[in-house]
């Protein structure tokens, strides 16, 4: 039975967000988007300079761990007064069904709420199945947003909550 808990990550905790996803990242997005993009998005988002920038400019990532290993990760920044993005959530694929998304989400929703959130947003690829999942968790869909990622296009949903 899984025992899941979160941390806060700091720049210390980068190649543990990178070796999770090394192993989520092309399994995500194999079906959506050509191997070149899944590459160049990679290293655009993920290498440790990138990460650290992140952090520097005000995304909390937060760290699942299943016992003492750790399986997932989370980011969230304030967008505007009352209002969060979640930019990122990825559990490793073998955790998928276990409740650690779930778990993931739940407690990145607790942070931000307790920050003085009261609405999450996040986009999804529009043709990511994990739009399902965030649609149980509550989000709904309120507009679509192309963007362009160097020569490459993400074409997303933008989802909200409410958080109560």
């Amino acid at each position: 039975m899984p025992s899941f808990a979160t941390l806060r990550a700091s720049v210390e905790d980068i190649p543990t967000i990178i070796a999770i996803q090394e192993k989520t990242w092309e399994p995500t997005y194999r079906d959506i988007l050509s191997k070149d993009q899944i590459d160049y998005m990679f290293e655009k988002i993920y290498s440790p300079g990138s990460l650290a920038g992140q952090m520097q400019s005000g995304q909390q990532f937060l760290i699942l761990l299943d016992g003492n290993r750790a399986v997932g990760f989370s980011s969230v920044s304030r967008e505007a007064p009352g209002k969060f993005k979640l930019h990122k959530i990825y559990v490793l694929p073998a955790t998928q069904g276990t409740g650690a998304g779930k778990y993931l989400l739940q407690e990145t929703e607790n942070y931000v709420k307790a920050g003085g959130g009261k609405v999450l947003s996040l986009n999804v690829n529009r043709y990511n199945k994990a739009k399902a999942f965030y649609e149980k968790m509550g989000f709904r869909v309120v507009g679509e947003r192309d963007i362009p990622i160097g020569p490459y296009w993400m074409n997303d949903y933008i989802l909200e909550k409410t958080l109560n």
